[in-house]
C-alpha cells in the first residue's frame, strides 16, 4: 500500500495542478501534460497490482488511467496484458495493436504483440513485429525479441531460422534462459548432441530448474550414450518434480 499512497499524492498533486490550468493559468499543453502525468500514475498502480495478482483492481487502476489520457501508450500495453490473462483476448489484442500504432518504432510494443500474435497462432504475422522490436535502438532487451521470434519460427517448422534467432539472443544475453533452452532444444533436434550439452549445461548452470530442462538434459545424455549422465538428470528429475509429466513420461519409457 506504500506504493500506492506515494502515487495517489503525486497523482493528487498532478489534478490539483491540472484544475488550475483549465481555470485560466497555464496553457491547454500544460493540461495535457497533467493528464498524461495521471495516466502514467494509474498505470503504474496498474502495473504493480498485476504483478499481485489483482487483476480487477489492476483493471481499474488502468481503465482510469485511459480515461485520464486515451493515447497513453503504456497503459494499452498493460491493460493489454490482464485482458489476456483473463481470457478476453479479443480486448487484449485491440489494445495491444492500439500500443503499436501509438508507438510503432518502439520495442516493447512490437515485441509484446508480436509474442501475443504468435501465442494466439499467428505465427507468421508475428514475425514482423520481433524485427521491428529488434530494430528499434534503444531497445533494452532485444535478445527477449530474439528468442522469441525463434519460438515463432519453430511454430513454422524453420528449425534454421530459429536456431539464428536463438543464438542471437543467447550473444545479447548469454544469460537467457529460454534461449538456452530452445537452442538446446533445437540442436537435439537435429541430432546434434555435442553442442545440445553445452546449451542444456549452460541453461542448466543458471539454476531454477524445469522438468522439461532435466528432461532435456536426459535425453541429451543419451543420445551421446552416456547411461550414467542421463541417469543422473533422471534421478534430478523424479526428486524435484516427481508429479511431473516429464518425470511420468520416464517411468513409462523405462516399462516398455
Amino acid at each position: 500500500m506504500r506504493l500506492e499512497k506515494c502515487l495517489a499524492a503525486a497523482l493528487l498533486a498532478a489534478l490539483l495542478a491540472a484544475c488550475s490550468s483549465m481555470g485560466g493559468g497555464p496553457s491547454g499543453s500544460k493540461a495535457a501534460d497533467n493528464r498524461q502525468n495521471a495516466a502514467q500514475i494509474h498505470t503504474q498502480l496498474g502495473q504493480s497490482y498485476l504483478e499481485q495478482g489483482d487483476l480487477k483492481t489492476a483493471l481499474d487502476k488502468l481503465t482510469k488511467a485511459l480515461q485520464f489520457d486515451p493515447n497513453y501508450a503504456p497503459a494499452h500495453t498493460v491493460i493489454a496484458v490482464v485482458y489476456e490473462r483473463i481470457g478476453q483476448n479479443g480486448q487484449a489484442e485491440e489494445h495491444y495493436r492500439k500500443a503499436v500504432d501509438l508507438e510503432p518504432k518502439k520495442g516493447i510494443p512490437n515485441n509484446n504483440l508480436g509474442a501475443f500474435l504468435c501465442r494466439e497462432g499467428k505465427a507468421e504475422e508475428s514475425i514482423k513485429y520481433f524485427e521491428r522490436a529488434i530494430a528499434d535502438p534503444f531497445y533494452a532487451s532485444p535478445d527477449t525479441a530474439y528468442a522469441n521470434a525463434g519460438t515463432c519460427q519453430l511454430k513454422l517448422s524453420r528449425a534454421d531460422a530459429a536456431e539464428a534467432d536463438f543464438r542471437r539472443a543467447v550473444e545479447l544475453n548469454p544469460q537467457n534462459r529460454e534461449a538456452l533452452y530452445q537452442l538446446a532444444r533445437v540442436l537435439y533436434g537435429k541430432q546434434d548432441f555435442f553442442h545440445a550439452r553445452a546449451f542444456i549445461q549452460r541453461f542448466d548452470g543458471l539454476g531454477q530448474p524445469t522438468p522439461d530442462g532435466l528432461l532435456l538434459g536426459h535425453d541429451i545424455e543419451a543420445g551421446l550414450g552416456n547411461a550414467a549422465g542421463a541417469q543422473d538428470y533422471a534421478k534430478r528429475l523424479r526428486g524435484q518434480f516427481p508429479d511431473s509429466e516429464q518425470a511420468r513420461s520416464l517411468d513409462h519409457a523405462n516399462m516398455r
